[in-house]
């Protein structure tokens, strides 16, 4: 009886830790539009659950898309486990120019350009990360839980 309720437990905790079907959250937490307006560069977070840390993906879509789920065909760029600070997830975006996006974070535990040159409607863009670039006035913790706190 005894190695049954083991049994037992040790399922529901593996379970409870495990989802069946892989869904993870996806919640824009940023949005920030070209200088000519023209195209916004949305970041997303997404959270696996409390074994996972944040994986955030960056996309770079016609003024006023909105993306319920991921979209290959304007996503630019992953990062898992980015930090803006020592005590802040995620990255920040920034249009130096017109037709360049940098993608800035601290550390990441991985962060990859899937695409370093969209192109839409005759638009051309350049994506580019930039590790090492601190954001002190970043608060602490997840972005879209500092969001929903700002509500």
């Amino acid at each position: 009886m005894k190695t049954i309720c083991v049994t037992f437990l040790l399922a529901f905790f593996v379970s409870s830790c495990i989802s069946l079907n892989s869904d993870a959250s996806f919640d824009e937490v940023s949005r920030v539009p070209s200088p000519d307006g023209q195209v916004d560069a949305l970041l997303v977070e997404t959270n696996g659950g409390a074994t996972t840390s944040f994986g955030y993906s960056v996309f770079v879509v016609p003024k006023g898309v909105r993306l319920k789920s991921r979209d290959d065909k304007y996503i630019v760029a992953t990062l898992y486990g980015a930090v803006r600070s020592k005590s802040a997830y995620g990255a920040n975006l920034n249009w130096p120019a017109r037709d360049r996006l940098s993608i800035e974070y601290l550390d990441a535990k991985s962060a990859k350009v899937l695409n370093s040159r969209i192109i839409f409607a005759d638009y051309h863009v350049s994506v580019e990360l930039n590790k090492g670039i601190e954001d002190s006035s970043a608060p602490a913790g997840g972005m879209l839980y500092n969001l929903e706190k700002q509500k």
